[in-house]
């Protein structure tokens, strides 16, 4: 009940929309009303001889009930001298009135198309919005393809429940019970045999909904996982080919696949059996009321041969919007599984929040400190950083070393609040970071990472990602700045080349070098650099370093390093071992201590000058710290 409530609170912002397509449904429904009398009208009006229907004024306290009254409106509205004058009035009557229902049902539906479209895109749009303000904590642990199932699919689960639902909701329930009246009013002897119809077949739609509903939630979420096998498998195509795994990832997304296919088979196969058990229902009920009505009829006693006649069509009529009614509840019970989902999401809380009264930061001046700074991520054991104590001063190059897993990423994911500190504090110009607006303090940082990412549109918007202001020749400069204005200015269209997902028309180094033009542009003050070479050849490591050199030109620089060549003329070097800041200094300063900088320095130029994993061996770590 609290998620009905609650995405019937949602659905209010469309009041406007919800209130019209309800006062169309109505009038749709005393339309289908209408016409279903005007039919009964017209069997009864060639069966019967129209001398025999009473030509009378309307008189209401002359008829002596409700059934009267509305024969004797009938027959005012359809009188006519000769029984073919009246077949043709009535033939028109009943064209207009079906032409009037027409037009109605198509104006409601139109109107509830457009409140499920809206639907539709404020919820995505509120999804998207909601994970933009989410903590990295959040995607640390959460699977991509289940957060892209809950956006796509279960947002579209929900559309049918409660929109094109709505509108049954609000029409079936009316129909039957216009048409529970007409029979009570045709005739209520007959009615009591059939009014327990309608709690049968809800207590069967109740069960069945109910199973479904938790079979739906066990399908939304398998889902999930038939789209994380094919995330997976996609962008890591060329590991799956590299390594022959082509058959086992087949096997894999097939054994998820299957595992969807049953949850849905299940589901499909009560949804099915719901319409024609309640069919069944109710034509067990209408036999019943045909035999009884019947008999009625040819011995003379009770109804006559014309109320019975409409009192049937009536009756038959009513089993349409059981049936849809039954439909709706199981399409409900669908869009509740994925309504649970979509609000699961909305309500996860950001961790890392604007504290009341932050300041904003306009530049940087003077020094960026870590004070007795540790760190554990959620759900971790130990932690990544242990009582960490440093200062980077403006203006200089300090850089981060140490084997993979010694907390250098965690680091620097501290400084533009990525994550908070478990303990002590991370300050720029004296301010903690969490006083600070988060746009003004990411405003300051730029940062360029190993693993670059770029987005599948044209060079020129990858750029002005930096700086979305930026005037034609900013961008330019930018990219000649970075190395990068040779190769686009060589592409198909220039800067106006779709450079596809994650920049696969381009070179590891050509992606390097857009994303250091994209930084360039951003111009900011600190910039934090994931050492952008370790994984190019000998050509595009010259171009990149030339870009990297100017990136770094006046501006405060923390590295993480992976060939401790590249560091040399750092002004500070911090050496990191799980977590824990255990020397600090120039690099001639750091050998002559004879510590474990120099242990690393010795072993990597003795490999060669390669980067260490964390087993000591030569290699080129993604350094996932």
């Amino acid at each position: 009940m609290k998620t009905y409530r609650r995405f019937i609170k949602y659905l209010t912002r469309y009041w406007p929309l919800i209130v019209l397509t309800l006062v169309l449904s109505l009038i749709f429904v005393a339309l289908n009303s209408l016409s279903l009398w005007m039919v009964a009208s017209l069997i009864n009006t060639i069966l019967v001889s129209p001398e025999t229907i009473p030509v009378t004024p309307v008189d209401v306290s002359a008829a002596g009930n409700i059934h009267d009254l509305l024969k004797a409106w009938t027959a005012k509205l359809i009188q006519q001298p000769t029984p073919l004058s009246t077949l043709a009035r009535l033939c028109w009557l009943l064209l207009g009135v079906f032409l009037a229902k027409n037009v109605f049902f198509y104006l409601k539906n139109m109107s509830a198309g457009v409140m499920e479209n809206r639907l539709i895109r404020d919820l995505r749009d509120d999804l998207f919005s909601h994970l933009q303000t989410l903590s990295l904590a959040y995607f640390d642990r959460q699977k991509s393809a289940e957060v892209s199932s809950i956006v796509l699919n279960d947002v579209t689960a929900v559309r049918r429940a409660f929109t094109v639902s709505l509108q049954k909701i609000v029409v079936e329930p009316v129909n039957i019970a216009v048409f529970v009246a007409m029979l009570i009013i045709i005739s209520w002897k007959l009615s009591l045999l059939a009014i327990p119809l309608i709690p049968l077949a809800g207590l069967v739609t109740t069960r069945l909904g109910g199973s479904l509903r938790r079979r739906a939630r066990r399908s939304t979420k398998q889902i999930a996982g038939v789209m994380n096998v094919l995330q997976e498998a996609l962008q890591g195509i060329r590991i799956v080919k590299a390594f022959v795994m082509e058959q086992n990832e087949t096997r894999r997304f097939k054994k998820e696949n299957q595992r969807y296919y049953h949850l849905v088979f299940r589901g499909i196969s009560l949804r099915n059996l719901n319409t024609p058990v309640n069919e069944l229902i109710g034509v067990f009920f209408g036999v019943i009321l045909l035999w009884v009505g019947g008999q009625q009829v040819l011995i003379g006693r009770g109804v006559g041969p014309e109320e019975f006649m409409s009192y049937i069509i009536f009756l038959f009529a009513m089993l349409q919007p059981l049936r849809n009614l039954s439909n709706v509840h199981a399409d409900i019970q669908v869009g509740m599984a994925s309504a649970e989902r979509i609000f699961t999401l909305l309500d996860v809380t950001p961790t890392i929040v604007e504290r009341p009264g932050a300041v904003e930061l306009a530049s940087f001046n003077h020094a960026i400190r870590l004070e007795n700074v540790s760190f554990t991520y959620e759900g971790g054991g130990k932690p990544a950083l242990y009582s960490i104590n440093c200062e980077i001063r403006k203006g200089h190059v300090a850089a981060l070393v140490g084997l993979s897993g010694s907390g250098k990423s965690t680091f620097v994911d501290l400084i533009p609040r990525f994550y908070d500190a478990s303990q002590g504090r991370v300050t720029i110009d004296g301010h903690d970071v969490r006083d600070v607006k988060l746009s003004s303090l990411r405003d300051l940082i730029g940062i360029v990472s190993q693993e670059t990412l770029l987005f599948n549109t044209t060079a020129r918007d990858n750029i002005l990602y930096g700086d979305p202001q930026a005037t034609e020749a900013q961008v330019i400069a930018a990219a000649e700045a970075a190395h990068a204005w040779e190769f686009i200015h060589e592409m198909p269209e220039g800067l106006d080349t779709i450079i596809g997902e994650h920049g696969s028309q381009l070179s590891g180094g050509q992606r390097q070098r857009l994303a250091i033009a994209r930084a360039l542009l951003k111009n900011p003050p600190i910039l934090i650099l994931d050492e952008a070479t370790s994984a190019l050849d000998s050509e595009s490591e010259r171009q990149v370093q030339k870009a990297i050199d100017s990136l770094m030109q006046e501006r405060t620089v923390i590295v993480i390093a992976h060939r401790l060549s590249t560091i040399q003329n750092a002004d500070q070097i911090f050496v990191l071992d799980q977590g824990r800041l255990i020397e600090a200094g120039s690099h001639e300063e750091l050998l002559a201590k004879g510590g474990e900088y120099q242990k690393l320095h010795a072993l990597q130029f003795q490999a060669g000058g390669r980067a260490l994993d964390s087993s000591g061996s030569t290699g080129t770590p993604a350094d996932a710290d």
